[in-house]
């Protein structure tokens, strides 16, 4: 199936559509019609990119039509082409139904196909850039150079050295593989639990990939049901299913040339997952209630918090999609599972939240700092997010102190108990030691999520030895 652009040529004389044609083949596809009637029968099957009408036709004119189809179809580009420059209708068709241009007759091929190219690539930044909007009459050139600046700006702020980890955090060698995996055009699928950053990686990769300077768009598949997810994805025509108010260009098309991230994948029903799979394969969408399909090149990232290779084998999961979706796997270890990071994204997330609620916090209190990082945060990085946020939002000095801490994370913490909480009322070298040596504990402690053999062994204790030391600063696993 061709996938070029669909152009919409109106005119009531069947020698000009015959000559627009033969013009225009060679770039587009071209749908014909004779009046506004035929038109919109057209419209309301396809998803046109452009339409072509002459301004002066038997009963509905140009300019009076392409206003209907502004209302009714807002996305396609409207120009209108006539031998008549009336300075009232020109007035009429930018001011009421949004023309982009006015073409003259008589026209020259070379000119009439640049114009088109030019206006197709208008809407083409339009959709990479969600601000600009076509009405606004931007030239594009400079919509271009305003969408190219916004894409520098997301490439720095995405690069993989913006993902804090600390060098010795199982992170890092995931961001080292993505980064590899960056530069070739496979898909990737990530998993991990939530909130441990999956969106985040799958933007580095994106915008660290030759595709970098094209659009990157996100669907969370198990937030819709499978209609509306299909509607999302591959587009809809207006009245394609009950709710489809208007035509939609699907989010496929809209990331063409880009990277779609496909959250919550493990999410999807069987029976979308068919669906998916054959957009996969075939490289080609069709939006619901549309005839034609439409070819896209997109590079995929799916993401998801669940074991797909056990739901393979459930039968909960199609083996064939999971084998399109998982080319180069990579799984975000949970925070608990690199507590050394901890401290950096702290400090990080303090950072952005005082610069965002505009509040002069310098820093951790040690014994606030030593909570967090010996939490097992089952929220991951999310949960770290909020718990700071809080902490800002309650203080009233410049330091996030013990205090500030949710209770029910100083009750869980590892290095709970005794000995933070009374480390900031005592600060005798012996009590400084003690404080310290329960904080490595309680780090071994989650690192190896309670497995007192590993411990023992990591730290050269012996069990009874580890034991004892846990009942002496009153260690005690909870939850």
């Amino acid at each position: 199936m061709s996938s070029l652009p669909i152009i919409l040529v109106v005119d009531d004389e069947r020698q000009s559509q015959e000559a627009l044609r033969r013009v225009l083949s060679d770039e587009f596809r071209v749908l014909t019609a004779s009046n506004a009637s035929e038109a919109e029968t057209v419209l309301s099957s396809e998803m046109v990119h452009a339409i072509l009408c002459d301004q002066r036709m038997p009963g509905t004119q140009g300019v009076e039509f392409l206003k209907s189809v502004r209302e009714r179809w807002p996305d396609p580009v409207r120009m209108i082409i006539s031998g008549y420059t009336a300075s009232e209708d020109i007035i009429a068709g930018i001011n009421e139904a949004g023309i982009y241009q006015y073409i003259t007759k008589p026209w020259e091929p070379d000119d009439l196909v640049r114009t088109i190219k030019e206006a197709l690539t208008l809407l083409e930044l339009q959709q990479a850039n969600a601000s600009a909007s076509l009405d606004l009459k931007m030239a594009p050139a400079a919509l271009e150079t305003a969408v190219a600046t916004k894409t520098t700006s997301l490439r720095r702020a995405h690069h993989f050295d913006r993902i804090v980890h600390h060098a010795k955090s199982p992170l890092a060698d995931i961001i080292d593989m993505a980064g590899r995996v960056a530069a070739f055009d496979i898909s990737v699928l990530i998993t991990g639990e939530s909130g441990t950053g999956k969106e985040l990686l799958a933007r580095a990769i994106h915008y660290n990939s030759p595709r970098g300077d094209k659009p990157f768009v996100v669907e969370n598949c198990g937030a819709l049901p499978d209609q509306l997810l299909e509607s999302e994805l591959f587009g809809c025509k207006k009245g394609a299913f009950t709710g489809a108010y208007e035509d939609r260009i699907g989010l496929f098309e809209q990331a063409n040339g880009g990277t779609i991230f496909l959250d919550e994948i493990g999410e999807t029903s069987p029976a979308f997952q068919v669906k998916l799979l054959r957009v996969l394969q075939e490289g080609e969408i069709r939006p619901l209630g549309a005839r034609l399909t439409r070819k896209v090149d997109v590079r995929v990232i799916a993401a998801t918090n669940r074991t797909l290779e056990d739901e393979v084998r459930e039968k909960h999961f199609r083996r064939d999609l999971y084998y399109r979706l998982a080319a180069f796997p990579l799984h975000i270890p949970p925070l608990r599972e690199r507590p050394m990071d901890i401290h950096l994204l702290a400090e990080r997330l303090l950072a952005e939240t005082r610069k965002g609620f505009g509040k002069p916090v310098r820093a951790f209190s040690d014994d606030a700092l030593a909570v967090l990082k010996s939490y097992d945060w089952p929220g991951n990085v999310r949960e770290l997010q909020n718990e700071i946020q809080r902490m800002v939002a309650l203080a009233e000095t410049d330091m996030l102190e013990l205090e500030l801490v949710s209770p029910r994370i100083r009750a869980r913490a590892c290095p709970g108990g005794r000995a933070i909480a009374e480390s900031h009322q005592r600060r005798t070298l012996k009590d400084q030691v003690e404080a310290l040596e329960a904080q490595i504990l309680g780090d071994a402690l989650t690192r190896h999520r309670w497995n007192i053999s590993r411990v023992a062994d990591e730290l050269g204790l012996s069990r009874v030895g580890l034991r004892a030391k846990l009942n002496r600063y009153g260690l005690e696993r909870t939850g």
